[in-house]
């Protein structure tokens, strides 16, 4: 059964951080029919002024973020005394769990280009130990096909296996395909599956998803990714539905209003972080 478009939501640009800017496709509206993603910001520049300022700490839990930094650097900086640096084509993977401060600051390239997400976690992992750790070149598989090749961000691809999450089933893809293109994917016919065009236009099953949108797919056993007159590159997301509450302010995302309320104040408290801070 072929998986088609149900929704759509098209990215608008706005700041974060100290002055970021950036391209918002996903949130708090959408965290229902996307779960478990909860966000997903998009990066597109060749001006450091847009995002020289960055991100500086700031707290996270509840959820995990997933950086993917097609083009350009991501500097990372956390309460566990990690320090760390990606650059093109890498991705960051960092649980929140119980708690931690992190930043991520952004130097100046010739083109920043990428996406972060925002994975929800289970409600009985909520309260997990944060962990952060890096995904290099060397560790991302590249499997050509015809008409252009899949990168092996995360998960699993066919035989191939990448870097796996801990808490949640998590397949990420970066597709790039030559103009007038398609690839054919399997899925597991009850996953959550959805696609965000990083660059170009794509056609599933008659549907146009246009640059910097996200698209919800139905369930299904697979799914054919046509590019257009130009070529396309497709961040590829497959994961498994929670259908939990979602109780969310902020930086942090728990399952209900007291669980949030308690975070903030042990915020407010200097209780928050349940590892020791290591710098």
């Amino acid at each position: 059964m072929k998986r088609i478009v149900k929704s759509q939501v098209k990215g608008f640009p706005t700041k974060d951080g100290a002055g970021v800017s950036l391209v918002r496709v996903l949130g708090p509206n959408t965290a229902k029919e996307f779960d478990p993603i909860l966000m997903l910001d998009s990066f597109d520049s060749e001006c450091p002024d847009d995002y020289r300022a960055g991100f500086p700490m700031h707290p996270h839990r509840g959820m995990e973020t997933i950086s993917y930094v097609a083009k350009g650097r991501m500097q990372h900086r956390d309460s566990l005394g990690y320090s760390d640096t990606i650059s093109d084509g890498e991705v960051q993977y960092m649980t929140a769990g119980s708690g931690i401060l992190h930043e991520e600051m952004i130097p100046e390239s010739e083109r920043l280009l990428g996406a972060q997400l925002w994975l929800n976690l289970p409600k009985e992992e909520k309260m997990t130990d944060p962990m952060y750790r890096s995904i290099k070149r060397e560790e991302i598989q590249e499997i050509d096909f015809d008409g252009g090749m899949l990168r092996l961000l995360m998960g699993t691809y066919k035989q191939y296996s990448g870097i796996c999450g801990k808490h949640l089933p998590f397949d990420y893809y970066d597709i790039q395909l030559e103009a007038n293109q398609t690839i054919t994917l399997d899925t597991e016919e009850q996953r959550s599956v959805m696609v965000f065009t990083l660059l170009g236009n794509i056609c599933i099953e008659g549907t146009v998803v246009s640059e910097k949108t996200a698209a919800k797919l139905s369930e299904g056993t697979s799914v054919t990714i046509q590019s257009m007159e130009t070529a396309a590159q497709v961040l590829f997301i497959s994961s498994q539905k929670l259908e939990e509450t979602i109780a969310w302010g902020g930086p942090i995302v728990m399952n209900t209003q007291t669980e949030l309320q308690e975070a903030f104040n042990e915020l407010q408290e200097g209780k928050f972080l349940k590892k020791k801070i290591a710098y």
